[in-house]
């Protein structure tokens, strides 16, 4: 396909209520939405990047600005592009792994949309619906966390995380498992201790846990075997890969035995799914992350938990966790599970009306 012109649209999404984690607590998304236009059809993305580098070193203003002067002058000014090339077109620019994936995204829906084709058969799903967990920010009690918690569970959620960090980690922890007892749950620290602090960690061990979500920095997979060793809890890493190679290299050195993978996170779906399938050939369970997505970036998120080596629930809630009205129809919990979108593409379309009232501005990129 021919770029005729890339749209880059920002959205204000207030959150239905504050969403802390160990590095922050948002009460709104500034969400980025990209928009590649074609002959044969349009293609929609969001990119996942936060508004402030807490996450990972990327962020919206930064991913505007990189798609803006470099990413997209090189996809135009080719005279074909598709989802494959978008990926070796962009390959000298340095990482901003959020920004190539909202492109290589918004390039793959275009390309099928074009030839009537859903996500989820492209990219070999096995399933038609996937299981949903949800993730549970800090809270400023353990009362409230318990309330919280209750009510998630009421609604159907088949798995509940924990966001942890030091000072909260196993109080929650014992008090959610002694108030529900065996419900499937998980803990995620988003990289917030140090080796130092095992002997707390190992703490978890009693609880029957899932898995512990990214315990330490993100660029210190040896830690993390050494940490492995200490614990009888599954490590899990999120952060820690943003590539086939970076997954590679932690199953070899036995830093997780349990792979997060998000597609902003690695660069787009073409390279989580090739960690997928390398996660799977070595036995190493995977799951869905999230990162607050509107129902564009759900919908695909979707079509990528129903791989078939997807065997843990994932983050892909219900859009009113987050949002109560959200920019597609609202993807909603039918027996703890979501439904894979089935129509071309990712299968939804923003509805113009709402998307209209919440966008903070709109930048036309012409090829």
């Amino acid at each position: 396909m021919k770029i005729t012109g890339v749209e880059l649209r920002r959205i204000a999404m207030p959150l239905v209520a504050p969403f802390r984690t160990s590095f922050g607590t948002e009460h709104a998304r500034e969400v980025l939405l990209v928009r590649v236009v074609t002959p044969e059809a349009e293609g929609w993305a969001e990119c996942v990047a936060m508004a402030e580098p807490l996450y990972s070193s990327e962020y919206a203003d930064g991913a505007a600005d990189v798609m803006r002067r470099f990413m997209v002058p090189a996809l135009t000014a080719r005279p074909h592009v598709d989802a494959y090339a978008v990926g070796r077109v962009l390959e000298p620019i340095k990482g901003h792994r959020m920004a190539k994936a909202a492109l290589e995204t918004a390039v793959l829906d275009a390309q099928l949309r074009a030839a009537g084709e859903s996500f989820a058969t492209f990219l070999g799903a096995s399933a038609d619906r996937v299981p949903c967990g949800v993730s549970v920010g800090i809270m400023d009690s353990i009362p409230e966390l318990l309330g919280v918690v209750d009510g998630y569970l009421a609604e159907g959620y088949r798995r509940i995380k924990l966001k942890i960090e030091p000072g909260w980690d196993v109080e929650p922890v014992r008090a959610v498992r002694e108030r529900f007892g065996d419900i499937l749950l998980q803990v995620d620290a988003n990289a917030a201790y140090s080796l130092l602090d095992a002997p707390q960690l190992a703490k978890l061990d009693a609880f029957g846990l899932l898995l512990i979500e990214q315990p330490l920095a993100d660029d210190d997979l040896v830690q993390h075997a050494a940490l492995a060793k200490r614990l009888t809890t599954p490590i899990c890493l999120d952060e820690s890969i943003e590539s086939a190679a970076h997954a590679a290299a932690a199953i070899s050195l036995g830093a997780c035995s349990i792979v997060n993978i998000k597609p902003g996170r690695v660069g787009g779906y073409l390279e989580a799914r090739r960690i997928h399938d390398l996660c799977r050939a070595h036995g190493i369970a995977v799951w869905c992350g999230g990162m607050l997505e509107t129902g564009i970036g759900r919908a695909a998120n979707l079509a990528l938990a129903a791989l078939p080596g997807f065997t843990l629930p994932g983050d892909t809630s219900a859009s009113r966790r987050y949002y109560a009205t959200d920019i597609t129809p609202p993807f909603e919990l039918r027996d703890g599970h979501l439904d894979v979108p089935t129509g071309p593409g990712i299968g939804v379309e923003p509805l113009g009306h709402v998307l209209d009232a919440i966008t903070t501005s709109v930048e036309w990129l012409p090829s």
